[in-house]
């Protein structure tokens, strides 16, 4: 399985995407916006950690060109981008956070939350850019799927480097079993982690 994940996506989730092309496009566009704030977030937390600060500023400034290119998409097919969507997924993923640990402990967590994101979001990319019969998406998808798998080695590889003390690989696995628990409920709706 690809990228650690457990559970791959149930693969009948490629044809109800399908089905409603705006719904896809409008939920990609926001979950850029999430990775935007997730980035900047980190950065605000963590401003003493003056290479994580670089990394984060280059994938919010990435993440903002892609939801610029998803709204692009979005003008080009004559719709309009939708309200923000709540992701359920991401939102059930954050539950597995750590809460009143030290900071040091939060940053592993919240490094590896984003990795996990990265993750799942690269996998959905890839099945897109291999399946959907939209050959403007196919290309268009098979571009971002690089770029997710480059986000998601960086957040887990400043989580292996910052983790000091704490057995990163041993909590990585604790993540990804979690994952994969929530991700068996998903794959049913024509959004990104849905």
């Amino acid at each position: 399985m690809m990228l650690g994940l457990k559970l791959p996506t149930d693969p009948r989730w490629v044809h109800l995407v399908e089905q409603n092309l705006q719904e896809i496009l409008t939920d990609h566009a926001w979950c850029e916006q999430k990775a935007i704030s997730n980035s900047i977030a980190l950065v605000i937390s963590y401003p003493e950690y003056t290479d994580l600060v670089d990394e984060m500023l280059s994938i919010a400034k990435e993440e903002l060109m892609h939801f610029e290119m998803v709204h692009e998409k979005i003008k080009q097919r004559g719709w309009v981008l939708g309200r923000e969507r709540k992701d359920e997924y991401v939102n059930e993923l954050y539950q597995f956070m750590r809460k009143g640990y030290k900071r040091e402990v939060a940053l592993i967590d919240r490094l590896l939350f984003a990795a996990l994101v990265e993750a799942r979001s690269c996998e959905r990319f890839k099945i897109l850019s291999e399946q959907i019969a939209d050959a403007d998406l196919k290309i268009f998808y098979r571009e971002l799927m690089i770029s997710e798998a480059n986000h998601y080695t960086t957040f887990l590889g400043f989580a292996r480097k910052y983790a000091g003390q704490q057995d990163v690989e041993k909590r990585w696995n604790e993540w990804l079993e979690y994952e994969a628990q929530i991700i068996s409920k998903y794959g049913k709706n024509e959004t990104m982690h849905g």
